[in-house]
């Protein structure tokens, strides 16, 4: 295994891979929405794996990350995209063009809605985004299962209010109740395609990335206020111990201050140690594969504004 593999990618199809019945449907779906809306979670529970981290921190998703599901007469292409929000600095301004190209490629929108949460000066703001964008839009009406339902008609007369005409699924990623609705919807709002990427196929991302990510998820659980949104983690090495059934990866958590690094590690160590244990155990389950995890924690305090950096971490 060398650090390039891919998790059962492949290249865009043309016209390479056996012929689509007559009928089948194609195309890319950006999962948009505000921070904290449950796009990781719903993508997760449509997939039936887990492939974007999700914790209750908003802004968890930072990447434009493609999941690829392939079923009988059609293929979902979803982009898991950072919850719209304005930038503050180079990365927050990667993370919201991240978003907007998504929007802009895709050939539907699932506007994914917390049920339970209301926003009405950010939600407006994205429906007029989502309106200008001449995208085919389906709202995920999602988290139904923490609301009453007086609240969920409430919350849908909003999205009719907004988007006139636009169909509202109402979902919830935690139980699965409407799923099967919600993806025949979106199956019906693409164009009709073969395959755009091998049945097999995962996603284009290598399996370092989610390694990272992994790490990063576990992260933001063990630490709060302003320590999860200053932190990163890059992959420094990801090597397979031929014969051992094992793979061998060091990773590094950046900081942004000095007294981040000593929450991150804990008194003695241990809060490093159970972000590793916690990571580890998640990225076997990933690889499905045994784990070595080694991590260092270190200060560095422009990493975000860093170009190079940022692109290593793929944004």
């Amino acid at each position: 295994m060398n650090e390039s593999r891919e998790l059962d990618s492949g290249g865009i199809a043309d016209g390479g891979g056996a012929p689509a019945a007559a009928g089948h449907r194609a195309g890319f779906v950006a999962l948009a929405g505000l921070p904290n809306a449950g796009k990781s979670s719903l993508l997760n529970a449509v997939l039936g794996r887990k492939l974007s981290i999700a914790t209750p921190k908003p802004q968890t998703t930072r990447n434009r990350i493609l999941a690829i599901e392939s079923r009988p007469g059609v293929q979902f292409l979803f982009v898991d995209t950072p919850g719209l929000h304005r930038g503050r600095n180079l990365l927050g301004e990667r993370m919201a063009q991240a978003a907007g190209d998504a929007i802009a490629d895709a050939d539907v929108v699932a506007w994914v809605l917390d049920a339970s949460h209301a926003e009405p000066e950010a939600e407006a703001a994205l429906a007029a985004r989502l309106a200008e964008s001449g995208r085919p839009v389906v709202v995920a009406l999602n988290k139904i299962d923490r609301v009453d339902r007086a609240t969920l008609l409430a919350r849908a007369q909003r999205v009719a209010d907004l988007l006139p005409g636009r169909h509202a699924v109402p979902v919830s990623a935690r139980t699965g109740e409407n799923l099967p609705e919600l993806l025949e919807t979106l199956r019906a709002a693409l164009p009709e395609s073969p395959p755009l990427y091998p049945e097999d196929a995962v996603t284009d991302r290598p399996e370092r990335f989610f390694v990272a990510e992994l790490v990063r998820e576990q992260v933001l659980l063990a630490t709060h206020e302003e320590v999860p949104y200053g932190s990163a983690v890059v992959i420094d090495s990801f090597e397979e111990r031929e014969g051992r059934n094992l793979i061998a990866i060091e990773a590094t958590i950046l900081v942004a201050r000095d007294s981040h690094r000593g929450i991150v590690i804990g008194r003695g160590g241990q809060r490093l140690k159970e972000i590793g244990r916690s990571a580890r155990l998640e990225i076997e389950r990933f690889l499905d594969t045994r784990v070595w995890l080694g991590l260092r924690v270190k200060v560095d305090p422009d990493w975000f504004a860093s170009g190079g950096k940022l692109a290593e971490m793929g944004l």
